[in-house]
């Protein structure tokens, strides 16, 4: 279900791109229908998110908010 919330995501991303000139209309078409862009943005937003709950965990433990 990720998957398909990414998806939405990078056709709006890619419309905005390809509005404001940033990139061609092709490069923005690839982008948002390209699965394996889909599935990097998915691992990466993982990682991403992973990442920010290990660090409000170790700024808990360390400020004393964890008891």
């Amino acid at each position: 279900m990720t998957l398909v919330f990414i998806r939405i995501l990078l056709r709006y991303l890619a419309a905005i791109l390809v509005t404001r000139g940033l990139i061609a209309p092709d490069l923005g078409e690839m982008i948002a229908r390209d699965p394996d862009v889909a599935m990097a943005l998915q691992v990466a937003s993982g990682a991403l998110l992973a990442a920010i709950a290990e660090g409000w965990y170790y700024l808990a433990h360390r400020c004393g908010w964890a008891k």
